[in-house]
């Protein structure tokens, strides 16, 4: 059952990443590769080396990286985004320093933060995407 809610978590965050390249304005084309580029590292650290430190240090520049893109487009998704990693890392790092091995706990608020970064990520698209139809048709 897990399995099957990470499996549409992880078609949820990369169809939105898509929707976010196509029809999203520069800050969500760039915050969607930034939440790609987070995807791709975390599923080849989960598949091939499990490293919890990696995964740490992933969540950890992804939330600097949401943090330089949110002010620099002044952008309060990205700012939510942003925010959502930090508890991501606030997260790892629990389960890190007190050694502590990933239950179903983890993985519940692991998804949980996640789908709200996809969500986050879709709102700010789809109003970058009428804000630009507004002032196209104006």
């Amino acid at each position: 059952m897990l399995f099957a809610i990470a499996y549409a978590l992880l078609a949820f965050i990369a169809i939105t990443c898509l929707f976010a390249f196509v029809r999203g304005g520069i800050a969500e084309r760039v915050g969607a590769a930034i939440i790609l580029a987070n995807l791709l590292a975390g599923v080849l650290n989960e598949a091939a080396f499990h490293y919890e430190l990696a995964t740490l240090a992933t969540d950890g520049l992804t939330a600097l990286a949401l943090l330089i893109v949110a002010v620099r487009y002044a952008s309060f998704w990205q700012g939510g985004v942003m925010l959502l990693y930090a508890l991501q890392f606030a997260l790892d790092a629990y389960y890190l320093v007190l050694d502590r091995p990933r239950d179903n706990l983890h993985v519940i608020l692991n998804n949980i933060d996640f789908f709200g970064v996809g969500l986050c990520l879709a709102i700010g698209t789809v109003l970058t995407w009428r804000l630009h139809r507004r002032d196209a048709a104006a």
